[in-house]
């Protein structure tokens, strides 16, 4: 549990430029008393005291506004930055190192047993409001937008943005995600809108060069007079 705690600690405060000490981290960041609170209802949960587990977790939530179902797995060195909304699955997988901002989810489809939430793998960044569901991975260095809607795997090293979510960038191989500058992630709204625009510009470049060559054609020829009417 010390070593665990330490490194939230450390996750805190490389990750969080308003927290200013070691202390304040420990007393005022609500994602780490969640994992805490997470931690004992894990280990309940394994013992088959699954109530109190979820009395724990009940509580953790209503102090710290995160959900978290004891069955979920989490790894070290996980930091949940202001935690309000945040919710996470009983089957979630949640690797070392990731960040979750506020308003995320990690749901299900539906009503299906078995394993019916996502893996999440190392180093990922997940913004807030993303929501992702499904018994899908996102790779490891990956990175979420926030607001985006993922109901497909994400390959590691990838930025996936939108709704649904939608892969538009990949990062250097092996690199792991450092942060997620949201005013820097690719509009893929925008991205089509423009492409839309260059193939309307091409459609009208095409017509005016039609029209320019019907100008400068000869007039066809008048009939004959006396012809037959």
């Amino acid at each position: 549990m010390s070593s665990w705690f330490r490194q939230g600690i450390d996750a805190i405060m490389a990750r969080d430029p308003a927290t200013r000490s070691r202390l304040e981290a420990a007393l005022c960041t609500p994602g780490l008393h969640a994992l805490l609170f997470h931690r004992v209802g894990h280990f309940l949960y394994h013992k088959r005291m699954v109530l109190l587990a979820r009395l724990i977790s009940q509580l953790g939530r209503f102090l710290t506004g995160v959900e978290i179902h004891p069955g979920a797995v989490i790894g070290e060195g996980v930091f949940i930055d202001h935690g309000a909304g945040v919710v996470i699955g009983e089957t979630a997988v949640i690797g070392d190192q990731v960040t979750l901002y506020q308003g995320v989810t990690l749901g299900g489809t539906g009503k299906e047993k078995g394993k019916r939430h996502p893996t999440i793998g190392r180093h990922v960044i997940i913004g807030a409001g993303a929501t992702i569901l499904g018994p899908i991975t996102i790779g490891e260095g990956a990175r979420v937008g926030a607001g985006s809607v993922v109901v497909h795997p994400v390959p590691p090293h990838c930025t996936v943005v939108g709704v649904p979510g939608r892969i538009l960038q990949a990062p250097s191989h092996g690199l792991p995600a450092t942060g997620l500058e949201h005013g820097e992630l690719p509009d893929p709204d925008a991205h089509h809108l423009g492409q839309l625009r260059e193939e309307l510009a091409r459609l009208q470049r095409e017509v005016n060069a039609l029209v320019a060559q019907l100008e400068g054609a000869d007039p066809p020829p008048k009939a004959a007079a006396g012809g037959v009417h």
